[in-house]
């Protein structure tokens, strides 16, 4: 080889490990870049509304209540979340009054204790925006500003570092969100049954609002009533039925319509749990009962 061409291999050598080295640094700057896409989309789209009507309990366009402009926002940037401030307060990730980022949400009352009575949208730069009732739209206000009146921050867009690599679901995740699931419908035990229940309070359920309150407090988010909550999921058969498995029931056994009326969770060990009539929510026998007799279908929405 000659000198010549030993340069010209060392040098083609070098380019190459740059390139890589420079590609490996794209790639991990892309990434990052994702996990604040939803927060900067935030951000804009809360800034644009800026001057809208407000209007008491109003989700957009045009005009928008305090819960409302949240609700609106998030929605297009992709993220269901609920349309109430005390629904938005109770859920989330709690972030302290210092530690808040752009595209969390901030609480607020008149004396800052008791019940948020207002909400806003945190913008960075010591910025937030909200909907005001006294002001009659929607506004910019110094986030320092309103220190005494701050009660929380709660952070729905969820973080993720592009250095930490995926692996794979063994189970165990699934399993541990299920046995949470089970928990929080534990703590309920005994809490009356009422048809037609409001999502908006635990102190009543009826079996559809039952499984949307204790899943979402899993993190898993379901519609409202039964036959909506029969769309979502993976079907799976009855001899396969796992713990978290939701388990939907015709009227009776001896009717011909499969038309859906009742959910309920599977416990494990031929149990669910679910609430109806008196007891209110309960453990129930499952197999071999009535209650397995009815059986339409079974969905998991616990991801795998």
């Amino acid at each position: 080889m000659t000198k010549r061409d030993w340069v010209m291999k060392s040098t083609i050598a070098v380019m190459l490990s740059t390139s890589l080295l420079m590609g490996g640094q794209v790639g991990q700057a892309a990434a990052y870049s994702q996990d604040s896409g939803k927060s900067e989309q935030i951000v804009s789209l809360t800034k644009s509304l800026v001057g809208k009507d407000y209007k008491f309990g109003a989700e957009g366009p045009n005009s928008f209540g305090s819960a409302g402009l949240a609700t609106y926002v998030y929605g297009k940037a992709g993220i269901k979340i609920d349309d109430t401030i005390a629904e938005l307060y109770r859920s989330g990730t709690k972030v302290s009054r210092t530690s808040v980022k752009a595209g969390d949400l901030v609480f607020f009352s008149s004396n800052g204790k008791g019940n948020p009575s207002f909400m806003g949208i945190y913008v960075g730069n010591d910025q937030f925006i909200y909907s005001s009732q006294s002001q009659d739209e929607v506004v910019v206000k110094k986030y320092s500003a309103y220190e005494k009146k701050f009660l929380g921050a709660r952070r729905y867009v969820k973080e993720e570092s592009a250095s930490k690599p995926s692996t794979p679901n063994n189970g165990s995740e699934a399993a541990a969100i299920a046995n949470q699931v089970i928990k929080n419908g534990e703590k309920y035990m005994g809490t009356p049954y009422k048809f037609g229940s409001s999502k908006n309070t635990t102190k009543t359920f009826d079996c559809s609002s039952f499984t949307q309150r204790v899943f979402k407090e899993a993190g898993i988010t379901l519609p409202r009533d039964s036959r909506q909550q029969s769309t979502v999921g993976k079907s799976v058969s009855l001899k396969n039925v796992k713990k978290g498995d939701l388990i939907f029931m015709k009227a009776s056994v001896n009717t011909s319509s499969d038309r859906i009326t009742h959910v309920a969770i599977y416990a494990g060990n031929g149990k669910i749990l679910h609430t109806y009539g008196k007891p209110g929510v309960t453990y129930s026998k499952f197999d071999g009962t009535n209650w397995e007799r009815r059986v339409v279908k079974v969905k998991r929405v616990i991801p795998e």
